[in-house]
């Protein structure tokens, strides 16, 4: 049992590691990456984290949607919306696929990243 729980605690911490140095190296925003710091490896914690960079980042993309709608032309403000439609069912497939029921808890932080 304790071999489990140390080796429960070096993947937790491996996923914050990979965490930081991903919204180091990224988009994430800085809150992000701090808030994964201090969730000391407890998945709940992490989700809220990862939940609140989704929301964050999903402003950003309709903001930039939004704005590049209105510079658009008809024609290919239809173009945009398919193909963001695509992306977003790509996205969800892509994410779904990730968070693997076998993979434990967490295979669903993975998914959210």
């Amino acid at each position: 049992m304790r071999r489990l729980t140390i080796s429960l605690a070096a993947i937790a911490s491996l996923v914050i590691s990979a965490c930081a140095y991903a919204a180091e190296k990224s988009e994430y925003s800085a809150t992000y990456s701090e808030c994964m710091e201090k969730s000391g490896g407890v998945t709940m914690s992490m989700r809220e984290c990862a939940d609140a960079e989704i929301t964050l980042q999903d402003t950003r993309l309709n903001k930039a949607y939004r704005a590049l709608m209105k510079e658009t032309s008809a024609k290919r403000q239809t173009q945009l919306r398919n193909v963001q439609r695509m992306w977003v069912s790509y996205r969800k497939a892509n994410c779904d696929f990730y968070d693997d029921p076998d993979g434990g808890t967490l295979a669903g932080i993975s998914a959210l990243s």
